[in-house]
């Protein structure tokens, strides 16, 4: 038979025992879950493409966790950039389309109409953003692996047959 057992926190502040070097610059965490960032995920692609080019480029020269640390850093600040901009300009649209995968097991179909609004957003409010890395504003793009090349993307269909169920 199982018993409840009261959670027990200790009544200090953790305190890391392994600070890290000094030579690794300091970020904070993303703080977002699976959802928010699956939401986002092909947007953020785009925008932090050159700093997950340099962290592959860098594990795959070396598999030691802390060779790569500098790199690993900057795609997190490139990633917190892009959330903090899309949280200002889209703030709405990106809640309800995570909202929804978070409801629906993490699955596109069943929220494709609320990712309309947010790329609509996207495309819109951050059509011009000033990426770090670069000498010059880019528009964001959201293409798909694997998707023909010579048919639309599926965001870019003007009537597409949405079913939450196959026939």
């Amino acid at each position: 038979m199982a018993t409840h057992r009261e959670a027990r926190t200790p009544g200090y502040a953790y305190v890391e025992p392994m600070p890290w070097p000094k030579d690794v610059p300091k970020v904070e965490e993303l703080g977002a879950s699976s959802a928010p960032l699956k939401s986002i995920s092909y947007f953020l692609g785009d925008y932090c493409k050159e700093y997950t080019e340099d962290f592959m480029l860098c594990k795959n020269e070396n598999r030691d966790p802390e060779h790569c640390l500098k790199e690993g850093r900057r795609v997190t600040r490139c990633a917190q950039d892009l959330v903090k901009k899309l949280g200002e300009k889209c703030g709405k649209e990106w809640d309800e389309h995570w909202k929804c995968l978070e409801l629906n097991n993490q699955e596109y179909m069943p929220c494709r109409k609320y990712e309309r609004p947010l790329n609509k957003c996207v495309f819109d409010q951050l059509v011009r953003i000033h990426h770090p890395a670069l000498s010059y504003a880019k528009r964001l793009a959201k293409r798909i692996p694997g998707a023909p090349e010579d048919k639309p993307q599926i965001h870019e269909k003007t009537n597409p047959v949405v079913s939450r169920l196959q026939k």
